[in-house]
């Protein structure tokens, strides 16, 4: 049995699934929370980990699993996020009690090191582009303007990096960019071109000249697995250091699918508050985290167009 043990919530989710392989490389015993739902399928990645179906807003059964597991470390994805939901949700209110309530439990039942997910959507969007975890500008938390999403994430980073302080607790906060790969939402930007071009449906988009940081899931996953072993502590961006515009990704989807004349740029309209530029600063996570990505942009689209053809 080995002598570290992560609690990984979230784990059936699009990014948490993606960190439990790497973190039973690294020698941890995972316990991954997969949710008490109707679906029981157990995504691939998981094998290998012990496996809870609860539901972590029930403080009740989070006690009770961190008493029998009694994890020495704790990766947190679980969150509301549902597109085009959660950005507004009153359960995100809900989902910052339930976290704060596994981090109390956690710390209460002796662990050592917590590394819990942030968002990019905690910078200041109208005042950076390049964002640095310790000098870029965040949104303010009390502006009447923020959303609840962000609000949420900002109050929960304070929180952490407060508790770790007082309670000699080790942690970091992960604040991930944008992400792409296998079994993402439908509705999210590369897997929608990819199912319109797929299937010989045209591919609405904006102009494209927004620029981005684009990771593979996979990738966002393994990250956050080194970010938890190692010893790094406060925010750390989770991105990629490539800058390439939305027309760019786009593009390249439609040319592997060998339908870019399907790509339809400048058919939607874009959000008039969205930044032109938003793209991580990485050093903290290529330079102390000492992290790189597998995945480059050609063959992250590329693997992620093959697992929709199964589909």
């Amino acid at each position: 049995m080995s002598s570290k043990r992560v609690l990984v919530s979230g784990a059936g989710g699009f990014i948490g699934r993606w960190s439990v392989p790497a973190l039973i490389e690294a020698g941890y015993e995972v316990h991954a929370v997969a949710g008490h739902s109707a679906n029981r399928t157990v995504p691939p990645q998981l094998r290998g980990a012990k496996i809870h179906r609860l539901d972590l807003l029930d403080a009740a059964a989070v006690d009770g699993l961190v008493a029998h597991v009694a994890p020495t470390h704790l990766l947190h994805f679980a969150w509301i996020a549902t597109p085009g939901v959660y950005w507004s949700s009153p359960d995100n209110a809900r989902w910052l009690g339930a976290s704060l309530n596994l981090l109390k439990r956690f710390a209460g039942a002796g662990g050592v090191r917590a590394v819990m997910a942030g968002t990019s959507a905690e910078y200041d969007w109208t005042r950076v582009g390049v964002c640095h975890e310790m000098t870029s500008p965040l949104a303010d938390a009390a502006a009447p303007g923020i959303t609840a999403y962000a609000h949420a994430k900002l109050t929960m980073q304070v929180a952490l990096q407060r508790f770790a302080a007082e309670h000699a607790l080790s942690a970091a906060w992960g604040r991930i960019f944008f992400q792409y790969g296998p079994d993402e939402h439908p509705d999210r930007l590369v897997a929608s071109v990819i199912r319109s071009l797929l299937a010989g449906r045209e591919a609405p988009c904006s102009h494209g000249r927004q620029v981005r940081s684009f990771l593979h899931v996979a990738d966002v996953g393994a990250a956050f697995a080194a970010l938890l072993d190692s010893t790094v502590e406060g925010p750390v961006n989770i991105g990629s250091g490539d800058r390439l515009s939305i027309a760019e990704l786009v593009s390249e989807v439609g040319a592997q699918i060998g339908r870019s004349e399907l790509v339809r740029l400048g058919a939607r309209s874009a959000p008039p508050d969205e930044p032109p530029l938003l793209v991580p600063d990485v050093t903290r996570l290529r330079t102390h985290v000492g992290w790189q990505p597998r995945y480059n942009l050609r063959d992250g689209i590329a693997d992620t167009i093959a697992w929709w053809r199964t589909r």
